[in-house]
């Protein structure tokens, strides 16, 4: 019973997370937001809410393995599965914002967290409060500095949701809603039983399982993306998911509530995952060829994944 209920859960957090993207982008176009500005901050944000409200729930339910495990698990995967597979697709160009801004920022963003749970093991709220503070200044760097660039160069804001109107907005807003809130409860239940049931860790099926769902949208858009040879992924995209994961959706969950330390190889071995792939980006970018991810280097991080995979979930 408790698959089925991870399944469903996650079937409806894709669902809602669909649905709360178009019902954002939507309502900003209503409320003449420039599509630069949508891409980079309502579509990151709603595409961090599956995450948000998992993290919260397992919070809430005192279940912190899970909140912490499913932001480190996503980042995880948003490099090593995600942008493998669609690297694999077809070589994707990175753009130089990459080593001046974006990956910076990211690196920052995972030492700090590394640096809070190692403190004192435990997220406070002050520390939730300087991840969401630096996430803001993060947005208002990254707005100005793309000024000079063509915003309808941003293929992941569909113009036809500009036409859309409020009573529609409304509904899809709802049905997010709705879909994130019961997907998540749904989702932490069934992961919590499986956990007991097959004598693992949450933190286990949440880096795993749970990781893997919540990022289940990314992929798909990824490799249909890729499979249909349009723009519509980018190096700094899954960056910029992971720099929300960290500081809104673990920022935010730690305002609401301090996320402790229970499971002591969230410090020992998962955040060291994380820093790696975060880190070994940075190399593969510019070696051999620079500022291209061939199907190689997608290669490589698709098989480093499946060994993060099997390393935490049989060894």
């Amino acid at each position: 019973m408790s698959i089925a209920y991870i399944i469903l859960g996650l079937l409806l957090l894709v669902l809602g997370g669909e649905f709360l993207v178009r019902s954002s982008v939507g309502l900003s176009f209503k409320l003449n937001i420039s599509k630069m500005v949508i891409g980079m901050t309502v579509v990151s944000f709603a595409t961090s809410a599956p995450e948000l409200l998992v993290s919260l729930q397992a919070a809430m339910d005192g279940s912190p393995a899970i909140a912490i495990n499913n932001v480190i698990g996503s980042n995880i995967a948003n490099i090593g599965l995600v942008l493998g597979i669609t690297a694999i697709i077809g070589p994707i160009v990175v753009s130089k914002d990459f080593y001046k801004l974006n990956w910076p920022v990211m690196m920052i963003f995972s030492l700090l967290l590394y640096y809070f749970l190692k403190n004192d093991e435990v997220l406070t709220r002050t520390e939730g409060l300087t991840l969401f503070l630096g996430l803001i200044v993060f947005l208002i760097v990254l707005i100005k500095s793309a000024k000079d660039e063509d915003e309808d160069d941003n293929d992941e804001v569909d113009d036809k949701l500009a036409t859309v109107g409020y009573g529609k907005i409304l509904g899809w807003l709802a049905i997010g809603g709705v879909a994130l809130y019961f997907g998540s409860e749904f989702l932490v239940d069934g992961a919590k039983t499986l956990a007991k049931s097959v004598g693992v860790s949450e933190g286990v099926i949440s880096i795993t399982m749970i990781a893997i769902g919540t990022s289940v949208p990314e992929l798909a858009a990824s490799v249909i993306a890729a499979v249909k040879g349009e723009k519509a992924i980018s190096l700094g995209n899954l960056i910029g998911s992971n720099i929300f994961n960290i500081a809104s959706v673990l920022g935010l969950t730690s305002l609401v509530k301090e996320i402790p330390i229970t499971e002591p190889q969230i410090l020992s071995r998962d955040i060291f995952w994380m820093l790696a792939f975060a880190f070994v980006i940075l190399p593969l970018v510019f070696v051999p060829k620079k500022f291209i991810l061939s199907r190689i280097k997608g290669l490589i991080l698709f098989l480093a994944y499946g060994t993060f995979i099997y390393l935490v979930s049989f060894v």
